[in-house]
């Protein structure tokens, strides 16, 4: 089995990627790819890895939807008391991973974690369907639960109850953004030497632009 998983690969073609050829600012560039990408109609094409670490350092991954992007950051939504809240709390930074295999291309944004308004939260949360917005009240994230019939059994109840009410954001319940010092982004290319293109923000705000070995 270990033998099969190994010989496991294949060899990247599509397109290249060259550091005097990308857009100055990474967030410009991002906006070309994500087009491309909307345009390839990838199943779920705003899916990240979203990377934290307690503040002991022990690391944390799972995959969220990114909800908005711009050149202040990328955003993000998730119930506060969850375990990546918590970490988040602890040790403010963050990574998210975007990985578009259709189009043989990965990027890598590392950054600082801070809460949006609760204003852009409350707007977010009222466009989400009902059934998540009820989710997200009766949810304790992250938590331990007794199985899956009490989590139900508390849906059905918050349901009842609200019928035809209007649902308020809980306060444990928003969003987040990630605000970029790193991106990277990376182009499959033949015999795993793969284009990888860095982006550093420097003191002054302008971003340094370098070549990274495959």
């Amino acid at each position: 089995m270990k033998n099969k998983i190994a010989d496991i690969r294949r060899d990247y073609s599509f397109e290249t990627l060259a550091e005097d050829q990308v857009k100055d600012h990474p967030v410009t560039q991002f906006s070309l790819w994500w087009e491309e990408a909307l345009r390839a109609k990838i199943d779920e094409v705003n899916a990240m890895t979203l990377a934290t670490a307690s503040g002991d350092g022990v690391p944390s991954a799972r995959v969220v939807l990114m909800k908005d992007f711009n050149a202040n950051g990328f955003v993000f939504f998730t119930n506060y008391n969850s375990y990546k809240g918590q970490q988040i709390a602890e040790n403010p930074k963050a990574c998210l991973l975007f990985f578009w295999k259709e189009l043989e291309r990965q990027v890598r944004i590392t950054g600082i974690v801070s809460k949006i308004s609760e204003a852009e939260s409350d707007a977010y949360f009222q466009s989400r369907p009902e059934a998540s917005r009820i989710g997200a009240l009766v949810s304790p994230q992250s938590s331990i639960i007794e199985n899956r019939a009490w989590i139900d059994k508390r849906f059905e109840e918050k349901v009842i109850e609200l019928e035809g009410k209007f649902i308020p954001r809980p306060t444990h319940w928003g969003g987040y953004i990630v605000k970029p010092v790193i991106f990277e982004f990376w182009q499959g290319r033949p015999s795993r030497l793969h284009d990888r293109v860095q982006y550093t923000l420097e003191d002054n705000g302008s971003w340094k632009i370098d070549r990274l070995a495959p």
